[in-house]
């Protein structure tokens, strides 16, 4: 009996199967939570990643439905919607009717809207540079198209 019980003391525990901070749904939390701190802190301006990308992609692709903004910045419904309500009280957004379709309404960037996008892209380049600044250029190329592989 005693040697069991040393036996048993000796024996290392075996190494648990799910280990944290091994898995990638965790390193991307860490790696957004990064790149969401250098966002708040260079953006310039009082907006969220959200309230950008809404406004990054208008000054792409130009006007476009509530709906179809939602879907080209992977947003649900309630958030887009939540996002363009805020961006238009502040004076940055505006609806109109679709002159194609005159049920549906087109989201577009107002005069104000569309200055300061095109005034904070310089500053959401140098965050994206600054967020993938640990990596070499080839490394960065490799993330970013590994990443779009996992979309």
């Amino acid at each position: 009996m005693a040697r069991n019980a040393s036996l048993k003391k000796s024996v290392r525990p075996a190494r648990p199967l799910y280990i944290l901070d091994e898995q990638i749904g965790f390193i991307l939390r860490q790696v957004w939570q990064r790149h969401a701190t250098i966002f708040a802190r260079d953006i310039g301006i009082n907006l969220t990643p959200t309230q950008w990308a809404a406004l990054a992609k208008l000054l792409e692709t130009g006007p476009c439905s509530q709906n179809q903004l939602g879907r080209l910045t992977a947003m649900d419904v309630a958030t887009i919607k939540g996002v363009i309500d805020r961006l238009t009280a502040r004076g940055l957004t505006e609806t109109s009717p679709d002159p194609a379709d005159g049920r549906r309404l087109l989201v577009s960037l107002t005069r104000a809207g569309q200055q300061m996008a095109e005034k904070v892209a310089p500053n959401a380049l140098a965050i994206s540079k600054e967020t993938l600044a640990p990596l070499d250029a080839r490394e960065r190329e490799t993330l970013v198209a590994l990443l779009g592989k996992l979309r």
